[in-house]
């Protein structure tokens, strides 16, 4: 079996499990403030195109980041970030590979900044280095030591929203959460907000000790510390009032780009794997989504929800999702 094939039977088995979770309510506190990253080099591919590097103090290494500059630079703009899935962009699975986000921002007034790395890592802040996966401080990251550096080597208006796919659909939630104020708006498309649960920790040890080979007690301690609580969305979600939430996800059921003609981004899975596997990734992404929607209604948070009554774990999904969820991020970014 192809290496990339066993991670995505690994995380179907997980995820199958997810869909029987439930979460009791809980609270939890911000993060400490930490020290502000560094620009460490900008490469203008082209007017719209720059790659930039950024130094994290609190991993102790460069960054890259993939920007997509707005159609006119005159004045300061907002800036969307946007997550990669389970790969992080280091396997060459990325937003500007697999989707064609180039061409559909190029008439808009926003900067787009897709960071490459994190691998397996759900962009959280981890207690302790791994042994494997190594030093992950990803929420310091991207929620106090990027933003300043964007704005300044960008000229951004200090705007932003953030999206993210797959495993971080729920990070950027709890991005929201434990950075209030940062994000105008959050996209979760195929994600799940809930992790703190038995169910749900299972699931993310799955994936990160299945999949990865490393400890969750070097991210969020043993199972049932109360960090867990902390970083699942589902059960903070009172605390992302004000923010506008979108959240997409597919049913699972083949739709139009499991026909046989439909076009395929580069190293697309085999059509079997993304039927059955992907499919039954995102049938649970589905079920963990509704339950989301169903907590958000009963706090009276107001969000957009798009489910799709077809639709796999796959890319060319989540680029007709990004496009619904400009509807949201445009208005919150001020475009």
């Amino acid at each position: 079996m192809r290496p990339d094939n066993l991670v995505r039977l690994t995380v179907l088995i997980a995820a199958v499990i997810l869909a029987f979770s439930v979460s009791p309510i809980a609270s939890g506190d911000p993060e400490s403030a930490s020290a502000t990253g560094r620009l460490d080099h900008i490469d203008k591919v082209s007017d719209t195109r720059w790659e930039v590097d950024v130094y994290s103090p609190s991993m102790d290494k460069v960054i890259p980041l993939q920007v997509l500059r707005p159609a006119d630079t005159s004045q300061p703009r907002p800036t969307l970030y946007l997550l990669n899935g389970a790969g992080a962009g280091e396997d060459g699975a990325n937003w500007l590979r697999q989707t064609d986000i180039a061409s559909f921002f190029a008439d808009k007034n926003v900067n787009v900044v897709i960071p490459t790395g994190g691998y397996l890592s759900y962009y959280t802040d981890w207690r302790h280095d791994d042994p494997v996966l190594g030093r992950n401080k990803w929420q310091t990251f991207m929620t106090k030591e990027l933003p300043s550096v964007v704005d300044s080597a960008l000229g951004t208006n200090g705007v932003s929203a953030i999206g993210g796919l797959s495993m971080s659909g729920g990070s950027v939630l709890d991005f929201a959460v434990q950075a209030p104020g940062l994000y105008t708006a959050v996209a979760s498309f195929s994600g799940c907000a809930k992790t703190s649960d038995p169910i749900g920790q299972n699931v993310v040890r799955a994936i990160v000790e299945g999949v990865g080979r490393g400890n969750t007690v070097n991210m969020w301690g043993p199972v049932g510390d109360p960090e867990w609580i902390r970083h699942d969305p589902y059960i903070n979600a009172d605390r992302l009032r004000g923010v506008a939430i979108f959240v997409y996800s597919g049913s699972g059921v083949p739709g139009p780009y499991e026909a046989l003609d439909a076009k395929k981004p580069p190293d697309a899975p085999p059509l079997p794997d993304q039927i059955v596997v992907g499919g039954g990734i995102e049938a649970a992404s589905n079920f963990c989504s509704h339950l989301f929607a169903d907590r958000l209604a009963a706090l009276g948070i107001p969000a957009t929800f798009d489910f799709r009554p077809a639709g796999t774990h796959s890319w060319l999904y989540w680029q007709d999702a990004l496009r619904s969820s400009w509807t949201v991020l445009g208005p919150a970014l001020g475009e």
